[in-house]
């Protein structure tokens, strides 16, 4: 499981590069021309983080749309030591 998202198993799309000469329209130019089209791939934003799945806290590797959209959940840090009050 190399580029993959470990929960919506999001990974990596072949796409074109395209190259562009001239100058635009809205510009007063006579237009873009396509002059190269090569292969790309667009890989997926991913980031190692911990997360706690079936109980447990484990590090998986997510990207970052479902960590935005709470898709999971991330484990709850311990509050700082503190002296009680007497």
């Amino acid at each position: 499981m190399g580029m993959q998202c470990a929960i919506c198993e999001k990974k990596p799309v072949v796409g074109n590069q395209k190259t562009y000469r001239g100058k635009a329209k809205y510009l007063g130019g006579v237009g873009k021309k396509i002059t190269g089209i090569s292969k790309r791939v667009f890989k997926p934003n991913l980031q190692r983080i911990q997360v706690v799945k079936d109980g447990e806290t484990t590090r998986l590797r997510v990207c970052t749309q479902c960590i935005r959209s709470g898709k999971v959940q991330r484990p709850l840090k311990k509050a700082p030591f503190s002296m009680q009050s007497v």
